[in-house]
This record gives C-alpha cells, structure tokens and sequence, in this order.
C-alpha cells in the first residue's frame, strides 16, 4: 500500500484545500481512463492522483484545468412558505 502524507504533496500545492479539490479531479479523471503519470502499482485513482502531486508531475496541470473555479451553484427560489406567510399575514390585519 502506497503510503502518501498531505505533507508530500504540500510542495507542490500552498493550500490544503486546493489539494483536496485538484486531487479529486485528476482522481476523477484517472477512473474515466486517462493516462497515468506515475506506475499504477494496483493502487486507487485517488492514491496514484496523490503520487503523481507529490512527485511533481502535474506541474503543467495545476496550471491548465486543475486550478479552474468551481461553477457557484444556482440562486435559490424563493420558498413557497415566504409567499403563504405574505398572503396570511394581510389577512390578519386588524380592521
């Protein structure tokens, strides 16, 4: 078993975080077939996506697609209760 500490791959990226995310992408990549850059070794994507940071070998990805933003998530619409509480509260109104 491949023994990888965030340590190890701190070298190559400043932010836990940021890890965490580029790993999971190229991790994700890995399991729909992309080419390994390090020996695969029978490890999981994730392990071998980890392997690959700690070794250096993504420096032109970090740069290209790892690093792109996140797409935000879609506004919220406003909730069906918000409208209940408008029409209820005119009726209750004193007269």
């Amino acid at each position: 078993m491949a023994r990888i500490t965030v340590e190890d791959c701190l070298d190559q990226v400043d932010n836990r975080f940021e890890l965490v995310l580029i790993a999971a992408r190229r991790a994700r990549d890995l399991a729909l077939g992309k080419e390994a850059l390090v020996p695969w070794e029978n490890d999981k994507p994730t392990v071998v996506a980890l392997r690959e940071l700690a070794e250096g070998r993504l420096d032109h990805m970090l740069q290209e697609k790892y690093r792109r933003p996140v797409a935000p998530a879609a506004p919220d619409s406003p909730a069906p209760a918000a409208e209940a509480d408008s029409d209820s509260g005119a009726a209750a109104e004193p007269e």
